[in-house]
């Protein structure tokens, strides 16, 4: 069997679960520490999106790890809050799900469509 090296700066062609691409479109503006990162996701997400500790996390390192979020050092740190901030290859990465989701709902339309007629 083959094995292919995978390029961490091209989008991966996986769909995203929805918590990490609301964690990453949360993000997409400016970085965030955990906590504000929960309360967007549950804004974004109209309230159905609460994500735990554990998932937040848990996501959060699988995002460091492929470079798609990097820690974002604040000049204040009387507090111990970690903020992250959207790397270049986590913007494509948003981007390219993002055309996914656009591509999926141009299809459901269409066969919406004809089904009604």
């Amino acid at each position: 069997m083959r094995q292919v090296a995978v390029r961490r700066d091209e989008p991966d062609n996986e769909p995203l679960t929805e918590a990490v691409f609301l964690i990453l479109l949360s993000l997409a503006q400016h970085p965030l520490h955990g906590y504000a990162l929960v309360k967007d996701v549950e804004e974004l997400s109209g309230g159905r999106v609460r994500l735990s500790t554990g998932t937040l996390y848990g996501a959060l390192k699988r995002l460091l790890e492929h470079s798609w979020i990097e820690p974002f050092e604040q000049e204040d740190t009387s507090r111990e809050k970690q903020a992250y901030q959207l790397t270049a290859v986590g913007r494509r990465q948003l981007q390219a799900e993002l055309g996914r989701i656009k591509q999926l709902a141009r299809a459901a339309t269409a066969r919406l469509r004809t089904r009604e007629a």
